[in-house]
């Protein structure tokens, strides 16, 4: 048990160096207004599509105008993957921030933030008044180690449970096993709470120390709560069938097979919690990842459980006798046979929804966690057939227990790298996603001041042939401009084209429109003339560069 201890805690040292804050598992799409866009008024609301199903954090949603004021009012809402954020009615122009949290599909948070413009950018960039939105390095790990202590102590209370069950020898004391099982529901209960209780400083981008009973509450009520208290109470349950199939075997010799298939049962419940909180409730096909990475793990706690049992208890000198191992390991080796057969079945289908094309494979972080994972699956593949080959031959011989520590070493870093998988962005997700929201313009737009006024203008598609401008006139304070007669004409001087006249036509009172034909390429010079009163009038100048 010591060596088992110091192997696993220099394997949660490895997972904490390599581990860092999750990123986020739903990408943005799109947005309206666009990012980095200029609009020529003020919307209703801000509308933003996420690449799956999301939930907004409360309080982590905001507009920040200009002045550093809210510019956001009421409720947020959602629709599947789509956000709309409301905004108030009196939007002075400028640049506007949007700050966002929000939880993926796969309870994993997604933070972020973009600018918009309504009529011209601002001097400067508005700052958010809410916290900083990151998650914090000791959150993430400390997570990633709780999800490994979750892995572990599935693996001892499936192992322990499955030997003492249906091959552990009678004569023997069941003590040590019993503690093993004791400690397996210790650990996947230690996990499931700490999970629960960092899942609020996590999804809020907040410290431990500042979480609130109303965060909690908040985890309470989403699927990944409700998730881990149907763990919590399939462990529950299964403890109480258990600890009576146990009493079963010490009075009558062996278990009720009523016993045998509630747990089962219980087993392939509790089992899918971690698909359903993780990746597979995300994927594109739900309800087939989360049945397959249920087989995925719980071949896993089937295989490398009864690993732990044959190198703490059955393997060790001087405890099973040469015939009763004779008889256990044949059984044994046909389980772990057909454990390994799912496991590796349901790995490939798992990873090829997850990982979606080769390029992915090879070009992401999760990529080549699952590369390494292969690697080492291989690797301890080859030791599990050589310690099949002795089953038969010499069964109590120090090759076969060598094998099999070596099996369950290996097996330790799996464990690892699985639980850095849940914390990393599947590839299919990763290969697509840009570094920025993509949102290209294919019109030139600007803002120009003057002494009265400011001019927005806009240029579609300002490439050679016709075009169509847009003005929008606003006061130096931000607000829309009454125009009382609108002029313009282009000019291009470095190809001899002297000022031609560009017909605007009206449509509100800071808005006018007009066409015109740009039949050469190069930086077009326009001249707009407004006149706001009987007697005031002021011409500004914008450089056009025409494709």
């Amino acid at each position: 048990m010591r060596r088992l201890a110091v192997m696993f805690a220099a394997l949660l040292v490895v997972l904490v160096g390599v581990a860092s804050p999750a990123q986020a598992h739903a990408v943005v799409v799109s947005t309206n207004p666009p990012q980095g866009g200029t609009v020529a008024s003020a919307p209703s609301e801000v509308t933003m599509t996420f690449s799956e199903s999301i939930s907004p954090v409360k309080d982590k949603i905001r507009v920040t105008a200009p002045d550093g004021s809210r510019a956001d009012k009421g409720e947020t809402s959602v629709d599947g993957a789509v956000l709309r954020i409301p905004l108030r009615d009196d939007l002075p122009i400028g640049t506007y921030l949007v700050s966002y949290r929000v939880i993926s599909a796969d309870s994993h948070p997604v933070p972020g933030g973009f600018t918009f413009n309504i009529g011209a950018p601002s001097a400067t960039v508005p700052t958010p008044t809410t916290d900083d939105s990151s998650t914090s390095r000791p959150i993430a790990v400390s997570i990633g180690v709780a999800k490994y202590v979750g892995y572990a102590g599935l693996l001892l209370a499936v192992g322990a449970a499955m030997v003492l069950l249906l091959l552990w020898p009678a004569r023997m004391s069941r003590r040590g096993p019993r503690r093993a099982l004791a400690a397996g529901f210790g650990l996947v209960v230690l996990s499931t709470l700490g999970q629960f209780v960092l899942q609020a400083p996590y999804v809020n981008g907040v410290p431990l120390n500042r979480t609130t009973a109303d965060d909690l509450a908040g985890v309470l009520d989403s699927q990944f709560g409700a998730v881990m208290l149907a763990r919590i109470g399939l462990l529950a349950v299964a403890a109480i069938v258990l600890s009576g199939a146990l009493r079963r075997i010490v009075s009558h010799g062996e278990p009720a097979r009523s016993d045998l298939v509630i747990l089962g049962i219980l087993f392939a419940g509790a089992a899918s919690t971690w698909p359903l909180a993780g990746h597979s409730a995300a994927s594109p096909v739900p309800a087939v990842t989360v049945v397959i990475d249920t087989v995925h793990i719980a071949a896993m706690a089937v295989w490398l459980g009864g690993l732990a049992m044959l190198t703490l208890f059955l393997l060790r000198p001087k405890t099973a006798t040469e015939r009763e191992l004779t008889a256990i390991m044949p059984v044994w080796s046909r389980w772990a046979t057909l454990s390994v057969s799912a496991l590796l079945l349901a790995g490939v289908v798992q990873a090829l929804i997850e990982i979606g094309t080769l390029k992915a494979l090879v070009t992401t972080t999760y990529g080549w966690l699952i590369l390494a994972k292969v690697a080492l699956v291989v690797v301890i593949l080859g030791f599990a057939y050589l310690a099949r080959s002795y089953v038969y031959n010499a069964p109590a011989g120090n090759v076969l227990r060598w094998a099999v520590r070596v099996e369950l070493g290996i097996a330790a870093v799996i464990i690892g790298v699985s639980a850095t998988l849940t914390q990393t962005t599947p590839a299919r997700v990763a290969a697509d996603q840009p570094s920025t929201v993509q949102q290209t313009q294919n019109y030139f737009t600007t803002s120009v001041k003057a002494g009265l006024y400011t001019l927005q203008v806009d240029v579609d598609p300002a490439k050679t042939g016709q075009n169509v401008v847009h003005l929008y006139a606003y006061t130096p304070e931000g607000k829309p401009l009454k125009v009382v007669e609108w002029a313009a004409s282009a000019a291009l001087p470095t190809a001899g084209i002297e000022p031609v006249t560009m017909p605007l036509l009206p449509l509100t009172d800071n808005h006018a429109s007009g066409s015109i034909n740009l039949p050469t390429p190069g930086d077009w010079q326009m001249k707009f003339t407004l006149r706001t009163t009987e007697v005031d009038q002021e011409s500004v100048t914008v450089t056009v560069p025409v494709g």
